[in-house]
């Protein structure tokens, strides 16, 4: 089957599956021949942050000199961007192949009474076996959705769980207290294994440190006094670390997210419990420096920048981090209808000195309406807010209106996707 036929039989799988428990994820994995057990595995769950840990992880393990497996969702323009190897996403030719697996075994279980895989089962399948086909030493796990009934808890034991920031997402799953939030966070927290994780509000860090103590794990967190934001220059921001581990190194990312810096020092303090004796900390520096994650405050031309910001505390720590930037601003949003797209609008009206503001309506049914996304915008603000029906309008309206102010587009990570694929085919 080609990639363009593996990725239509991918996206019909909702409507003829139901979710499944990690038994029968477990089962699904027995049938691909439990690739999973070929590697160690670093499983990281949390609201906000967890792909950018992951890539952290990822870049510092291969400054290491490991193979790396990376498992992470959602895609923003390709599916095979949810699987790389080394840093790199596997082929369309791979992905066809993996995919012939996946189906193989799915089939099977359907022949022995049993459901079809879900629609991110089946991704995890394929890049399980992809990492192990590749001879991977580590595969980084991020959670789709919580936790504890995530697909990607049917792999243990994980060699160490991370947690990146927990905030308020996903409430009709999760819960609507950040306890209940973390709590399901922390269902990838295994016996013995060790935790690292992010501080979030006492509530949540009080849920995960609970937790790991009962499973008997080596429990750290790590808290926003391990660091010091140095300044941003050359759209890189630079921060230096309080422990005398780091010394006086100062570190730089290739982005201007001031939680960015968060987030790698989670990553850094997890590679020092994964690497022990054996880490170069010297070796990351020039890994982080070096990487560009897709989709986190990333500028896709001179300019405009896409984030993946898609609920109230991503977009409080967005405006932060544009508080100071010198420009005023246009911004691009646009919201799925479950999410809390009125906070979000509020913060970003009393909050961001934007003289213009683009709504517009994603191309997926769970798209916002788009009037009343305009109307919660002319609610919070008296500056221009204008309605664009389709994303391609949008951004060719903030572009029109640029006029040498910064575009910043939010709110959705599928509207994050369809920007980067309109600038790539104009490019």
């Amino acid at each position: 089957m080609t990639y363009t036929d593996a990725v239509r039989y991918i996206l019909d799988i909702p409507r003829f599956t139901k979710k499944n428990d990690a038994q029968h994820t477990k089962c699904f994995l027995k049938y691909l021949g439990n690739p999973q057990h070929a590697y160690k595995v670093v499983h990281v769950a949390g609201t906000n942050g967890k792909g950018s840990v992951c890539a952290y992880i990822d870049a510092m393990l291969r400054a290491e000199g490991k193979r790396t497996g990376l498992f992470t969702s959602p895609h923003l323009v390709r599916m095979n961007e949810r699987i790389a190897v080394d840093g790199s996403p596997v082929s369309d030719e791979a992905f066809a192949g993996l995919f012939d697996k996946a189906l193989e075994a799915a089939r099977r279980m359907e022949k022995e009474g049993l459901q079809h895989p879900t629609f991110f089962e089946f991704l995890l399948g394929m890049g399980l076996c992809a990492f192990r086909d590749a001879g991977v030493e580590y595969a980084i796990l991020e959670t789709g959705l919580g936790g504890r009934l995530d697909a990607t808890s049917a792999v243990e034991p994980p060699e160490v769980c991370v947690i990146a920031s927990v905030g308020y997402d996903h409430m009709q799953y999760l819960g609507n207290t950040l306890g209940e939030i973390a709590a399901e966070k922390a269902g990838i927290i295994r016996p013995g294994v060790p935790v690292f994780y992010a501080a979030s509000s006492e509530e949540s860090d009080s849920v995960i440190r609970e937790k790991a103590e009962s499973c008997g794990c080596f429990c750290k967190k790590i808290g926003k006094d391990a660091y010091e934001i140095l300044g941003t220059e050359n759209k890189c921001i630079a921060f230096s670390c309080t422990s005398d581990y780091y010394g006086t190194t100062t570190w730089k990312l290739n982005n201007i997210g001031k939680y960015q810096p968060g987030n790698a020092l989670l990553a850094m303090e997890t590679m020092r419990g994964l690497m022990g004796a054996d880490a170069h900390p010297e070796r990351w520096r020039e890994a982080l420096a070096d990487l560009r994650w897709p989709g986190r405050m990333e500028e896709v031309v001179p300019d405009v920048y896409v984030d993946g910001a898609h609920n109230v505390s991503a977009v409080e720590a967005f405006a932060q981090s544009i508080a100071d930037d010198g420009k005023e601003k246009i911004i691009v949003f646009s919201a799925v209808k479950d999410k809390e797209y009125e906070k979000m609008a509020e913060i970003l009206c009393r909050q961001v000195n934007a003289g213009l503001y683009v709504v517009t309506r994603i191309d997926d049914p769970r798209g916002a309406d788009l009037e009343q996304l305009g109307a919660v915008f002319r609610k919070y603000t008296d500056r221009a807010v204008e309605i664009r029906p389709s994303v391609k309008e949008a951004l060719a309206c903030a572009m029109e209106h640029r006029d040498g102010r910064r575009v910043y587009c939010l709110g959705s990570l599928y509207l994050t996707g369809m920007i980067k694929k309109l600038i790539q085919e104009v490019a």
